[in-house]
């Protein structure tokens, strides 16, 4: 969701641009950015204690989460739904809510107490090294987020976990969601570059094919409960198909600071 990454790179200047969602290196995607399961899950069981209800509520946040993405890719494919992601969570919450697994929920949750758990989407936590990573990275890179998540969502997350994004970019832009091939190439266009010049840095395996398939470079950072089954992700040099794997933003920010010619950040 958050942010996708993208880094540019000018060959005779020898720079790096980063587009970040994120996102996702832009965008940077949200979701490498972001613990979207631990965060939803930890206000999943605080709503249940308060209320005195036990369950899985792992389970609960992955549920969530799949339907988010099974409705943003057939919208992507020309479905129809809703174009903001906070009515698509607030219809797939309501879905979930029906079911007899979570009826003693459902009985408990007023129409207002649904809306302000939806919004739990804008609250959530970054991984550890994503806010010192992009703050290095963004000394001398645009950092931007390409993201499904509607411009609010962005925001607010942005701003609840220090997410420093030079813009925000949010496929409601484009009136479409990743891995349409427009939301990438809008992003692009939007900072008057071309897409051979950028590269998406993001958690799933499918947005960095996407993306790959327009023409951008494509950094992958894999994060715990993302990409379940997908397998070890390699590099090309490694016989895969992305361009580069990194572990963490603070690891893209060192490779860029070496490729500058600094030992680190601290020596600019």
């Amino acid at each position: 969701m958050l942010g996708v990454t993208v880094l540019q790179r000018h060959l005779r200047k020898r720079k790096f641009e980063y587009l970040g969602h994120a996102s996702q290196a832009g965008r940077i995607d949200r979701n490498g950015t972001v613990d979207w399961h631990g965060s939803v899950t930890k206000e999943l069981e605080r709503v249940g204690k308060q209320h005195g209800i036990e369950g899985d509520w792992k389970d609960f946040a992955t549920t969530w989460r799949r339907g988010y993405l099974e409705n943003t890719r057939r919208i992507a494919q020309g479905g129809k739904g809703p174009s903001s992601v906070d009515v698509m969570h607030r219809e797939i919450l309501e879905d979930i809510l029906t079911s007899e697994k979570w009826k003693a929920l459902s009985e408990k949750l007023t129409s207002q107490a649904r809306d302000e758990l939806n919004l739990v989407w804008h609250r959530l936590d970054g991984w550890p090294d994503s806010t010192p990573g992009l703050y290095n990275l963004k000394k001398e890179v645009i950092i931007a987020t390409l993201s499904n998540g509607n411009v609010r969502l962005l925001v607010d997350m942005a701003k609840h976990a220090d997410l420093p994004w030079d813009t925000i970019f949010s496929a409601e832009l484009f009136e479409s969601f990743k891995p349409d091939p427009k939301v990438y190439l809008g992003a692009v266009k939007h900072l008057s570059l071309e897409p051979q010049n950028c590269a998406l840095v993001a958690a799933h395996v499918y947005d960095l094919r996407a993306a790959a398939e327009v023409g951008m470079r494509t950094v992958y950072i894999p994060r715990q409960g993302e990409d379940a089954g997908v397998g070890e992700v390699k590099s090309k040099a490694e016989g895969g198909d992305v361009d580069v794997v990194v572990q963490s933003f603070e690891e893209l920010a060192k490779l860029l600071a070496i490729h500058h010619g600094r030992k680190s950040f601290g020596q600019m």
